[in-house]
């Protein structure tokens, strides 16, 4: 945690002003780059800049605008119905509240974490595809499960971590400990990490 601290900010990529944008972009986070997402919301939220909003857009033209994101027809239909629940069943706010965040459609726990930990900094492990493997290469959990991830390395650090921890993981997986090939001798970890291929002297 002081390594990874001393080199990333504990910091959301995804470009939001509020709990709503942050919600919307995380989902259509799914599969793309956060630079892509990045790209596409500006338009969106200019257009559509609270829940009702986007609850009564027309399908159609929210494809048009998150097309580069890829998967656009499902992303469509899950932010449009996230909108519709969220003004349905919280007045169009999005619940600060685990619980009622994953029954929302297009979030479950990981994009919850997000939320929780950045939009309200309410404690929040958030495990995706760098966080699983990040924590296996460290050999702090020996699987692959996200909610068995985050049962295991919430026992392991305090609360007031988990956001950040989880927020480091991500960066570290995207610019150092890269999935085909992890850049070890760049790492800050590398002298105890179990799977370095380089040690130091």
């Amino acid at each position: 945690m002081e390594r990874l601290a001393e080199i990333y900010p504990a910091a959301c990529e995804l470009e939001h002003r509020d709990p709503f944008e942050l919600t919307i972009a995380t989902i259509l986070s799914a599969q793309t780059t956060d630079r892509a997402v990045n790209s596409v919301t500006p338009e969106l939220f200019a257009r559509y800049p609270a829940a009702a909003d986007l609850a009564a857009a027309d399908p159609a033209e929210v494809e048009r605008i998150i097309k580069p994101t890829g998967f656009f027809r499902a992303k469509t239909a899950s932010i449009i119905a996230c909108a519709r629940a969220l003004v349905e069943r919280f007045g169009g706010e999005v619940p600060p509240r685990m619980e009622d965040l994953v029954t929302l459609p297009g979030i479950g726990r990981k994009t919850a974490n997000v939320i929780l930990g950045v939009a309200f900094d309410i404690p929040g492990f958030a495990v995706d595809t760098h966080v699983t493997r990040l924590t296996n290469r460290l050999k702090l959990v020996a699987t692959r499960e996200p909610e068995k991830i985050e049962a295991v390395v919430t026992r392991m650090v305090p609360p007031e971590e988990w956001t950040g921890l989880s927020l480091r993981l991500i960066l570290h997986g995207r610019r150092i400990c890269e999935a085909r090939r992890p850049r070890c001798e760049e790492c800050v970890l590398n002298d105890f990490c179990p799977s370095s291929t380089v040690k130091p002297p």
